[in-house]
């Protein structure tokens, strides 16, 4: 398959991603993160795009690629609370009272 950037631009779902590269990945894993995965790689896209604006579209794919990589092994080595990708992670609970807000008077 001819990697090209019209091709890159129609994928939806992390499979396609994996595929298009042809990069392996644990199905299960992907099940299990696959929002974060694709998350992350966004942010690693955008700052791809925003550090070489002038590289071609060969360069850009392969450095896409890398990035699908990456992602992918930071939620091999992290979790995605530790990641803090998601508003939900970032928020404290309106209803929760910390240990130290408890005082014994």
């Amino acid at each position: 398959m001819t990697q090209n950037m019209e091709k890159f631009k129609t994928l939806v779902d992390a499979e396609e991603f994996f595929i298009f590269f042809n990069l392996p990945y644990d199905q299960q894993f992907v099940n299990v993160n696959r929002l974060h995965i694709l998350k992350k790689f966004s942010q690693f896209m955008s700052q791809i795009d925003d550090t070489y604006p002038q590289i071609n579209e060969v360069e850009r794919l392969e450095k896409y690629s890398q990035a699908l990589q990456q992602a992918y092994q930071v939620f091999i080595e992290s979790t995605p609370h530790e990641q803090k990708l998601f508003k939900v992670f970032n928020d404290k609970p309106k209803n929760f009272v910390t240990l130290t807000e408890i005082s014994s008077d």
